[in-house]
Protein backbone atom coordinates (compact mmCIF):
# COMPACT_ATOMS: atom_id res chain seq x y z
CA UNK A 1 0.00 0.00 0.00
CA UNK A 2 3.02 2.34 -0.12
CA UNK A 3 2.30 5.53 -1.96
CA UNK A 4 -1.56 5.18 -2.05
CA UNK A 5 -3.86 7.86 -0.22
CA UNK A 6 -7.26 6.96 1.15
CA UNK A 7 -8.91 11.12 0.65
CA UNK A 8 -12.53 11.33 2.26
CA UNK A 9 -15.13 11.41 0.05
CA UNK A 10 -16.35 14.38 -0.46
CA UNK A 11 -17.71 15.71 3.00
CA UNK A 12 -18.23 12.30 4.04
CA UNK A 13 -16.64 10.25 6.80
CA UNK A 14 -15.72 7.49 4.03
CA UNK A 15 -12.40 7.18 2.82
CA UNK A 16 -11.74 5.88 -0.64
CA UNK A 17 -8.16 5.08 -2.46
CA UNK A 18 -7.20 7.82 -4.66
CA UNK A 19 -8.51 5.67 -7.92
CA UNK A 20 -10.65 3.51 -8.24
CA UNK A 21 -10.98 0.35 -10.33
CA UNK A 22 -14.01 0.30 -12.76
CA UNK A 23 -15.45 -3.11 -12.78
CA UNK A 24 -17.34 -2.67 -16.29
CA UNK A 25 -14.83 -4.58 -18.38
CA UNK A 26 -15.30 -7.44 -16.23
CA UNK A 27 -17.96 -10.28 -17.13
CA UNK A 28 -19.12 -13.48 -19.19
CA UNK A 29 -22.01 -12.70 -20.79
CA UNK A 30 -21.00 -9.73 -23.17
CA UNK A 31 -20.16 -9.57 -26.96
CA UNK A 32 -17.68 -7.06 -26.68
CA UNK A 33 -14.17 -7.94 -27.38
CA UNK A 34 -12.57 -6.07 -24.54
CA UNK A 35 -14.15 -7.47 -21.75
CA UNK A 36 -12.46 -10.20 -19.79
CA UNK A 37 -13.44 -13.28 -17.88
CA UNK A 38 -13.40 -13.69 -14.06
CA UNK A 39 -10.35 -15.62 -14.68
CA UNK A 40 -8.71 -13.03 -17.01
CA UNK A 41 -9.57 -10.29 -14.37
CA UNK A 42 -8.40 -11.96 -11.29
CA UNK A 43 -4.49 -11.12 -11.95
CA UNK A 44 -5.63 -7.03 -12.47
CA UNK A 45 -7.86 -6.73 -9.44
CA UNK A 46 -5.27 -8.79 -7.64
CA UNK A 47 -2.28 -6.66 -7.92
CA UNK A 48 -5.19 -3.88 -7.63
CA UNK A 49 -5.61 -5.11 -4.21
CA UNK A 50 -1.65 -5.23 -3.86
CA UNK A 51 -1.37 -1.50 -4.73
CA UNK A 52 -3.59 -0.19 -2.25
CA UNK A 53 -6.83 0.32 -3.89
CA UNK A 54 -9.56 -0.44 -2.04
CA UNK A 55 -12.20 1.58 -3.90
CA UNK A 56 -14.35 -0.81 -6.74
CA UNK A 57 -17.48 0.85 -8.81
CA UNK A 58 -19.36 -1.79 -10.66
CA UNK A 59 -23.33 -1.06 -11.73
CA UNK A 60 -26.65 -3.39 -12.43
CA UNK A 61 -26.66 -3.13 -15.64
CA UNK A 62 -22.56 -4.30 -16.50
CA UNK A 63 -23.15 -7.27 -18.51
CA UNK A 64 -27.10 -7.61 -17.56
CA UNK A 65 -25.51 -8.36 -13.43
CA UNK A 66 -22.17 -10.41 -14.63
CA UNK A 67 -19.84 -7.24 -13.32
CA UNK A 68 -21.83 -7.98 -10.23
CA UNK A 69 -21.25 -11.44 -9.20
CA UNK A 70 -17.78 -11.43 -10.84
CA UNK A 71 -16.76 -8.18 -8.51
CA UNK A 72 -18.95 -9.64 -5.29
CA UNK A 73 -16.25 -12.87 -5.99
CA UNK A 74 -13.27 -11.62 -6.11
CA UNK A 75 -13.38 -9.11 -3.87
CA UNK A 76 -14.73 -11.93 -1.69
CA UNK A 77 -11.70 -14.04 -2.47
CA UNK A 78 -8.87 -10.73 -2.22
CA UNK A 79 -10.35 -9.18 0.99
CA UNK A 80 -9.97 -10.52 4.46
CA UNK A 81 -12.93 -8.55 5.30
CA UNK A 82 -15.67 -6.86 3.74
CA UNK A 83 -14.59 -4.03 6.28
CA UNK A 84 -11.45 -3.58 4.10
CA UNK A 85 -13.13 -2.32 0.84
CA UNK A 86 -15.46 0.32 -0.70
CA UNK A 87 -17.97 -1.29 -2.98
CA UNK A 88 -20.11 0.91 -5.31
CA UNK A 89 -22.66 -0.09 -7.58
CA UNK A 90 -25.37 1.75 -9.48
CA UNK A 91 -28.89 1.53 -10.59
CA UNK A 92 -31.23 3.19 -13.30
CA UNK A 93 -30.92 1.31 -16.42
CA UNK A 94 -33.28 -1.51 -17.86
CA UNK A 95 -32.46 -5.06 -16.09
CA UNK A 96 -35.58 -6.73 -17.97
CA UNK A 97 -38.16 -6.02 -20.78
CA UNK A 98 -41.28 -5.50 -17.70
CA UNK A 99 -42.05 -1.71 -17.64
CA UNK A 100 -41.04 -1.46 -14.11
CA UNK A 101 -37.37 -3.15 -14.58
CA UNK A 102 -35.57 0.45 -15.20
CA UNK A 103 -35.78 3.38 -13.86
CA UNK A 104 -35.73 5.47 -10.65
CA UNK A 105 -38.95 4.67 -8.99
CA UNK A 106 -39.67 3.33 -5.47
CA UNK A 107 -40.71 0.14 -6.65
CA UNK A 108 -37.83 -0.43 -9.21
CA UNK A 109 -35.14 0.71 -6.88
CA UNK A 110 -35.96 -1.12 -3.85
CA UNK A 111 -35.88 -4.34 -6.29
CA UNK A 112 -32.50 -3.46 -7.80
CA UNK A 113 -31.07 -3.22 -4.65
CA UNK A 114 -31.91 -6.72 -3.30
CA UNK A 115 -30.91 -8.14 -6.79
CA UNK A 116 -27.39 -6.44 -6.31
CA UNK A 117 -26.92 -7.76 -3.65
CA UNK A 118 -27.73 -11.04 -4.41
CA UNK A 119 -25.52 -10.74 -6.96
CA UNK A 120 -22.63 -9.29 -5.27
CA UNK A 121 -23.13 -11.72 -2.44
CA UNK A 122 -23.06 -9.29 -0.02
CA UNK A 123 -25.19 -7.59 2.73
CA UNK A 124 -24.44 -3.73 1.97
CA UNK A 125 -22.96 -1.52 -0.85
CA UNK A 126 -20.81 1.33 0.79
CA UNK A 127 -22.01 3.74 -1.81
CA UNK A 128 -25.15 3.28 -3.85
CA UNK A 129 -25.63 5.64 -6.75
CA UNK A 130 -28.67 6.54 -9.49
CA UNK A 131 -26.88 6.05 -13.07
CA UNK A 132 -29.04 8.76 -14.34
CA UNK A 133 -31.88 11.23 -13.72
CA UNK A 134 -35.10 9.93 -14.36
CA UNK A 135 -37.59 12.28 -15.94
CA UNK A 136 -40.25 9.87 -15.57
CA UNK A 137 -40.21 9.82 -11.83
CA UNK A 138 -40.30 12.69 -9.60
CA UNK A 139 -37.45 12.84 -7.66
CA UNK A 140 -38.85 13.15 -4.47
CA UNK A 141 -40.20 9.33 -4.84
CA UNK A 142 -36.56 8.55 -6.33
CA UNK A 143 -34.66 9.99 -3.02
CA UNK A 144 -37.00 8.54 -0.62
CA UNK A 145 -36.61 5.31 -1.32
CA UNK A 146 -32.93 6.06 -1.50
CA UNK A 147 -33.36 6.87 1.77
CA UNK A 148 -34.76 3.37 2.40
CA UNK A 149 -32.30 1.76 1.52
CA UNK A 150 -29.86 3.57 3.73
CA UNK A 151 -32.01 3.42 6.84
CA UNK A 152 -32.68 -0.37 5.78
CA UNK A 153 -28.90 -1.16 6.13
CA UNK A 154 -28.45 -2.09 2.69
CA UNK A 155 -26.35 0.97 1.93
CA UNK A 156 -23.72 3.09 3.83
CA UNK A 157 -24.17 6.33 1.36
CA UNK A 158 -25.55 7.80 -1.69
CA UNK A 159 -24.10 9.14 -4.95
CA UNK A 160 -25.11 9.79 -8.16
CA UNK A 161 -24.01 9.85 -11.97
CA UNK A 162 -24.24 12.67 -14.82
CA UNK A 163 -26.98 14.66 -14.78
CA UNK A 164 -27.07 18.30 -14.66
CA UNK A 165 -26.11 20.65 -12.45
CA UNK A 166 -29.60 21.85 -11.52
CA UNK A 167 -31.40 18.45 -10.81
CA UNK A 168 -28.65 17.50 -8.60
CA UNK A 169 -29.21 20.75 -7.12
CA UNK A 170 -32.84 19.09 -6.76
CA UNK A 171 -31.92 16.13 -5.91
CA UNK A 172 -30.14 17.64 -2.73
CA UNK A 173 -32.48 19.71 -1.90
CA UNK A 174 -35.24 17.24 -1.37
CA UNK A 175 -32.89 14.37 0.00
CA UNK A 176 -33.65 12.95 3.09
CA UNK A 177 -30.34 11.45 3.05
CA UNK A 178 -28.00 13.60 0.98
CA UNK A 179 -25.68 12.51 -2.14
CA UNK A 180 -22.19 12.57 -1.07
CA UNK A 181 -20.27 12.04 -4.55
CA UNK A 182 -21.04 12.57 -8.10
CA UNK A 183 -19.21 10.02 -10.79
CA UNK A 184 -19.83 12.28 -14.04
CA UNK A 185 -18.06 12.54 -17.46
CA UNK A 186 -14.63 14.11 -16.92
CA UNK A 187 -10.95 14.43 -19.06
CA UNK A 188 -8.71 16.01 -20.79
CA UNK A 189 -11.18 16.35 -24.12
CA UNK A 190 -14.44 17.00 -22.04
CA UNK A 191 -14.23 19.47 -19.21
CA UNK A 192 -18.12 21.06 -19.51
CA UNK A 193 -18.50 19.75 -16.16
CA UNK A 194 -15.56 22.67 -15.35
CA UNK A 195 -18.78 24.80 -15.90
CA UNK A 196 -21.57 24.29 -13.45
CA UNK A 197 -21.34 20.84 -11.83
CA UNK A 198 -17.76 20.69 -10.12
CA UNK A 199 -18.38 24.15 -8.85
CA UNK A 200 -21.55 22.62 -7.21
CA UNK A 201 -19.81 19.94 -5.84
CA UNK A 202 -16.74 21.92 -4.24
CA UNK A 203 -19.46 24.23 -2.43
CA UNK A 204 -21.74 21.61 -1.53
CA UNK A 205 -18.89 19.27 -0.36
CA UNK A 206 -19.42 16.39 -2.87
CA UNK A 207 -16.63 14.32 -3.88
CA UNK A 208 -15.78 14.16 -7.52
CA UNK A 209 -15.45 10.30 -8.73
CA UNK A 210 -15.26 11.14 -12.78
CA UNK A 211 -15.22 8.31 -15.31
CA UNK A 212 -13.86 7.75 -18.75
CA UNK A 213 -10.50 9.54 -17.14
CA UNK A 214 -8.81 8.25 -20.52
CA UNK A 215 -12.19 9.10 -22.93
CA UNK A 216 -11.74 5.13 -23.28
CA UNK A 217 -8.95 5.39 -24.31
CA UNK A 218 -8.69 8.13 -26.78
CA UNK A 219 -6.14 10.06 -24.73
CA UNK A 220 -3.43 7.17 -24.82
CA UNK A 221 -3.38 7.18 -29.01
CA UNK A 222 -2.15 9.14 -31.46
CA UNK A 223 -3.22 11.68 -34.26
CA UNK A 224 -5.74 9.46 -35.98
CA UNK A 225 -5.31 6.42 -34.04
CA UNK A 226 -6.32 4.53 -31.21
CA UNK A 227 -3.97 3.35 -28.72
CA UNK A 228 -6.59 0.38 -26.99
CA UNK A 229 -8.83 -2.42 -28.03
CA UNK A 230 -11.64 -0.40 -26.71
CA UNK A 231 -10.82 2.80 -28.65
CA UNK A 232 -10.99 0.86 -31.14
CA UNK A 233 -14.15 -1.28 -30.86
CA UNK A 234 -16.40 1.07 -29.17
CA UNK A 235 -18.90 3.18 -31.20
CA UNK A 236 -19.49 5.55 -28.13
CA UNK A 237 -15.64 6.77 -28.55
CA UNK A 238 -16.92 7.61 -32.33
CA UNK A 239 -19.71 10.02 -30.84
CA UNK A 240 -18.05 11.41 -28.54
CA UNK A 241 -14.57 12.87 -29.17
CA UNK A 242 -14.40 15.24 -32.51
CA UNK A 243 -11.09 15.93 -34.78
CA UNK A 244 -10.16 18.91 -32.78
CA UNK A 245 -9.73 16.87 -29.86
CA UNK A 246 -6.44 15.34 -31.35
CA UNK A 247 -4.67 18.65 -30.57
CA UNK A 248 -5.49 17.92 -26.71
CA UNK A 249 -4.04 14.38 -27.56
CA UNK A 250 -0.80 15.77 -29.30
CA UNK A 251 -0.18 18.03 -25.91
CA UNK A 252 -0.15 15.29 -24.06
CA UNK A 253 2.13 13.09 -25.76
CA UNK A 254 4.22 16.12 -25.87
CA UNK A 255 4.43 16.61 -22.18
CA UNK A 256 4.57 12.66 -22.06
CA UNK A 257 7.88 12.60 -23.87
CA UNK A 258 9.56 15.58 -21.75
CA UNK A 259 8.63 13.36 -19.02
CA UNK A 260 9.68 10.19 -20.03
CA UNK A 261 6.15 8.63 -18.94
CA UNK A 262 3.44 7.15 -20.73
CA UNK A 263 0.33 9.58 -21.68
CA UNK A 264 -1.97 7.53 -19.79
CA UNK A 265 -0.14 8.59 -16.68
CA UNK A 266 0.03 12.36 -17.55
CA UNK A 267 -3.33 12.10 -18.40
CA UNK A 268 -4.71 10.50 -15.07
CA UNK A 269 -1.95 12.85 -13.45
CA UNK A 270 -4.13 16.01 -14.80
CA UNK A 271 -7.13 14.78 -13.51
CA UNK A 272 -5.99 14.13 -10.11
CA UNK A 273 -4.42 17.40 -9.68
CA UNK A 274 -7.90 18.76 -10.20
CA UNK A 275 -9.63 21.15 -7.54
CA UNK A 276 -12.70 18.78 -6.22
CA UNK A 277 -11.41 15.43 -7.98
CA UNK A 278 -11.35 12.51 -5.14
CA UNK A 279 -10.86 9.36 -7.50
CA UNK A 280 -11.28 8.83 -10.29
CA UNK A 281 -12.54 5.71 -11.71
CA UNK A 282 -10.31 3.72 -13.87
CA UNK A 283 -10.93 0.70 -16.06
CA UNK A 284 -8.17 -1.97 -16.57
CA UNK A 285 -8.11 -4.61 -18.75
CA UNK A 286 -4.18 -4.93 -19.16
CA UNK A 287 -1.45 -5.16 -16.28
CA UNK A 288 -0.56 -2.09 -17.64
CA UNK A 289 -3.40 -0.07 -17.55
CA UNK A 290 -3.49 -0.65 -13.98
CA UNK A 291 0.05 0.30 -13.23
CA UNK A 292 -0.30 3.30 -14.91
CA UNK A 293 -3.25 4.53 -12.98
CA UNK A 294 -1.10 3.87 -9.70
CA UNK A 295 1.51 5.49 -11.07
CA UNK A 296 -0.16 8.65 -11.90
CA UNK A 297 -0.91 9.40 -8.40
CA UNK A 298 2.92 10.11 -7.91
CA UNK A 299 3.00 12.48 -10.94
CA UNK A 300 2.76 16.46 -9.75
CA UNK A 301 2.01 18.49 -12.98
CA UNK A 302 3.64 21.81 -13.15
CA UNK A 303 1.80 25.19 -14.29
CA UNK A 304 3.68 25.07 -17.46
CA UNK A 305 2.46 21.66 -17.87
CA UNK A 306 -1.16 22.18 -17.39
CA UNK A 307 -1.03 24.96 -19.30
CA UNK A 308 0.02 22.68 -22.34
CA UNK A 309 -2.53 19.86 -21.17
CA UNK A 310 -4.83 22.21 -21.87
CA UNK A 311 -4.87 24.86 -24.22
CA UNK A 312 -6.21 23.29 -27.08
CA UNK A 313 -9.32 22.40 -25.22
CA UNK A 314 -12.48 23.49 -27.65
CA UNK A 315 -16.04 23.24 -25.97
CA UNK A 316 -18.35 20.49 -26.61
CA UNK A 317 -22.19 19.65 -26.48
CA UNK A 318 -23.00 18.17 -22.95
CA UNK A 319 -22.34 14.49 -23.53
CA UNK A 320 -23.02 11.63 -20.93
CA UNK A 321 -26.47 12.56 -19.60
CA UNK A 322 -28.39 10.28 -21.73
Amino acid sequence: MIGMDYPRLGRSGLRVSRIGLGMMSYGDHSSRGWHLTEDQAEPIVRRAVEAGVTFFDTADMYDQGASEEVTGRLLGKLFGQREDYVLATKVYFPMGAGPNDKGLSRKHILSAIDASLARLGTDYVDLYQIHRWDDETPIDETMAALDEVVRSGKARYLGASSMYAWQFGKAQQLAPTRFVSMQNHYNLVYREEEREMIPLCQDQGVGVIPYSPLARGFLTGTRGGRATTRAGNDPLADDTYEDSDYDVVDAVRTVAQNRGAPAAQIALAWLLGKSGVTAPIVGATKLSHLQDAVAATEISLDPAEIATLEAPYRPHRVLGHE
